[in-house]
């Protein structure tokens, strides 16, 4: 755990950098297409993502699309991808994390919760007991997932949702920010509102 490439020189890669530091990386550097930025957050960033097979270290993908997260780690199969946790996140023993997810401060996950790969699960937000978030799903600040809620993958959950219990939503969904979920979501699309409802 000496040494850690971040994809992604953003603002999501300023946070993953500081909970990277605090989880005892010695070295982080960034990696980015956007040829004018230079540093991040007071790290190098050397240049673009396809260096990233030139250079020895564990990869994280600090992307926020989704389908990019993917694609990028898809790419890289074969590097380890660190899940990173911030120290001042509360989670169980018994949950499971997948590679390449982030847990950022404050957050909870409660037992029996399964976080796939790729995931972001976002400052104050909330996982309870026997939760499954699939693949590369983000969980963003001070969502909340009540208990036995599962949630298809590339799905976005927006900041301050509330998903009722035992509620299923499919994969590639956007849940709008604010939106309170009581119902399953069995087709893919853009849900806003109380409660939820696809937008047209």
């Amino acid at each position: 755990m000496d040494k850690l490439i971040i994809i992604g020189a953003s603002g999501h890669g300023k946070v993953v950098a500081e909970i990277a530091r605090l989880c005892g990386y010695k070295e982080i550097i960034f990696l980015d297409n956007d040829s004018s930025i230079h540093s991040c957050s007071g790290y190098p960033v050397l240049g673009a993502d396809n260096l990233v097979s030139q250079l020895s270290g564990d990869v994280f993908v600090a992307v926020g699309n989704a389908e990019i997260r993917k694609r990028l780690m898809e790419r890289e199969h074969g590097r380890r991808f660190p899940a990173l946790i911030h120290p001042s996140a509360v989670v169980s023993n018994s949950v499971e994390i997948g590679e390449g997810t982030v847990v950022m401060a404050g957050a909870v996950i409660n037992p029996e919760a399964k976080i796939g790969r790729g995931c972001i699960i976002n400052t104050g937000s909330s996982v309870d007991h026997d939760c499954v978030v699939s693949d590369y799903v983000h969980v963003s600040v001070g969502a909340h997932l009540s208990g036995t809620v599962k949630v298809g993958e590339r799905t976005w959950v927006g900041a301050g949702v509330t998903i009722n219990n035992n509620i299923s939503i499919c994969e590639g969904c956007m849940i709008g920010a604010g939106a309170v979920v009581v119902r399953d979501i069995t087709e893919s699309g853009t849900y806003i509102g109380v409660p939820a409802k696809k937008r047209k």
